[in-house]
């Protein structure tokens, strides 16, 4: 595609689609937390049951089956392979509804898992191809903005179910096939309007030597295990991620059984508001915050995000100790806003510091490490915390220990960040480098 063709395809446009994608994605993943209680009621089953649902069983496969398709994602049509896997995902989620045991259910998940595993590589990859290295920190967060709206719409839909006038009880299974038959038909829509852009177009555009040579799975790995900066980003995202997937996973389940006073349908409502306004914002402002700063010193990539966890942390302690549901969504707005800083400058530098020929790879390894210790040890090793603390301590009071442990990775993720900080401005000139001379 010639830079005249790739001024006609409106880049906001495929921003805007590709976010949307990420939109299905996130409701998609999370569902299964929002309607926890329900699911757990119905089913019969226990916390690290949820967990393992919420974590391991949907992350090893989403994992494993990531690194394959981003390796085929550097070299084939990526457009393709983003509006196949949306639609993989969302078949899986619709069968979801069907499921009448633990067993179906975690067959389900799975499917959900390797669908998805197509979804971010591709897109990340499209994206950079789209904006360039001063404007992509704002336009990975814009993209990142799916995770917020997408939990949002979640809760909404939740929150409209149940306020309906109904003498049937509220049917969660219902919520797995609307969502699941929304994402297969705007599957069509993304395949049908969005075009390939060229490999590496940005850089083109600068006047850098474009490599098209295709890069071994395992020498993609080595280069971007030897980015000191790459991994201490990665490890800072997966830490605080590791936390806020748990938190995610439980946080409906335990102020249902810590308020049970509370009016349902009222408190998805807000939890929604909270995410799509809250959540939204930090994520927005963390990417631009970045971009600006980042301009001057390279290391804001990282340093922003190390202050913006170290604030989240406490946030989210007072979130499931306070007394009062009030003071809990006070205290969770002050976390969901912080939290969100460090998506959009952590999935930019992902994509920044690696080779042109190693992008789709590169959201690849890099996810994959972030949800196997993330996705796939944060919700399943709180679920099972939460049992065992509950044995002694009582189901509330064991499941509010259970995420006070979360403290532990938010505090190394800020470590994490802050030595990623001290060494990003080198390894950033050495990517530059090495895509100006062709690598």
């Amino acid at each position: 595609m010639t830079s005249d063709m790739l001024k006609s395809q409106n880049r906001w446009l495929v921003l805007f689609l590709l976010t949307l994608v990420y939109v299905f994605n996130f409701i998609d993943r999370q569902i299964l937390g929002i309607l926890a209680p329900f699911i757990a009621a119905d089913l019969g089953l226990k916390d690290g049951q949820i967990g393992l649902l919420g974590g391991i069983y949907f992350a090893a496969f989403y994992t494993l089956i990531g690194i394959p398709i981003a390796w085929y994602a550097d070299r084939a049509n990526r457009v393709w392979i983003v509006s196949v896997s949306l639609g993989i995902w969302s078949a899986f989620t619709a069968i979801s509804g069907a499921a009448q045991n633990f067993l179906h259910l975690s067959l389900a998940r799975m499917g959900v898992g390797i669908g998805e595993a197509g979804g971010s590589p591709p897109s990340h990859s499209i994206i950079s191809d789209l904006f360039d290295k001063t404007e992509r920190s704002k336009a990975l967060a814009i993209y990142s903005l799916g995770i917020p709206l997408g939990i949002m719409l979640a809760y909404f839909l939740v929150a409209y179910l149940l306020s309906r006038p109904s003498d049937q009880p509220f049917d969660w299974r219902l919520v797995f096939y609307l969502i699941g038959g929304l994402g297969v038909a705007f599957a069509v829509v993304v395949r049908l309007i969005i075009r390939e852009p060229e490999r590496g177009a940005m850089e083109a555009r600068e006047g850098v030597s474009v490599s098209t040579k295709k890069v071994s799975v395992l020498k993609a790995i080595a280069h971007l295990l030897g980015i000191k900066s790459w991994i201490g980003m990665c490890a800072g995202i997966s830490l605080a991620s590791y936390g806020g997937y748990a938190l995610s996973t439980f946080l409906v389940k335990y102020m249902v059984q810590a308020f049970p006073d509370s009016n349902m349908g009222n408190l998805y409502l807000v939890l929604g508001i909270l995410n799509g306004i809250v959540y939204t914002a930090g994520v927005f402002i963390g990417g631009a915050i970045c971009d600006r700063y980042g301009r001057k010193n390279r290391g804001a990539y990282a340093f922003i995000p190390a202050i913006s966890v170290l604030i989240a942390a406490p946030a989210m302690l007072l979130t499931i100790w306070a007394g009062q549901l009030t003071l809990s969504f006070v205290a969770l707005s002050f976390y969901l806003f912080f939290i969100g800083v460090y998506l959009g400058p952590s999935f930019s530098i992902a994509q920044t510091l690696a080779p042109i020929s190693m992008r789709a790879m590169s959201t690849a390894i890099f996810f994959f490490i972030l949800n196997m210790i993330a996705m796939g040890g944060g919700p399943t090793i709180t679920g099972f915390l939460s049992d065992w603390f509950g044995e002694t301590h009582g189901a509330t009071h064991g499941l509010r220990l259970a995420l006070s442990t979360l403290m532990v990775p938010f505090a190394l993720s800020t470590l994490a960040f802050l030595w990623t900080s001290r060494h990003l401005p080198k390894d950033w000139k050495a990517a530059e480098s090495l895509n100006e001379n062709g690598g």
